[in-house]
């Protein structure tokens, strides 16, 4: 499984076209995912205090079986290796989703169902 931190207004859009797209899609050519034990420190790192994100969790083989790209590539930043998506992501490779609120500090941590 892939996850990604998602704008509510993004997830919102995907109910209406039926894919999950985000600003990075068209800024970099595809969408940041990460793989679960990436997920907290990414949240933290991009997100820390925000309250309008949920998290996605995308089976990686639905989105390989719609025939969308899944590329591993190294982040210098974070010096690991990230799943990309280099396409829209279809709702059909969204196996559940999360609320995804942080701490009072701002800080987020897995849901308990992960």
């Amino acid at each position: 499984m892939l996850y990604r931190v998602a704008d509510q207004a993004d997830w919102q859009q995907a109910q209406q076209t039926g894919f999950f797209a985000s600003a990075d899609l068209q800024a970099e050519g595809f969408i940041h995912t990460s793989e679960l034990y990436q997920g907290v420190e990414t949240a933290n790192r991009y997100y820390h205090g925000r309250r309008d994100v949920l998290l996605l969790e995308l089976d990686e083989q639905a989105l390989l079986a719609a025939g969308v790209e899944v590329k591993r590539e190294w982040a210098a930043s974070r010096g690991q290796h990230f799943a990309h998506v280099f396409e829209p992501i279809p709702l059909s490779a969204v196996v559940r989703t999360f609320g995804f609120q942080p701490a009072a500090d701002g800080r987020f941590a897995l849901p308990p169902a992960l």
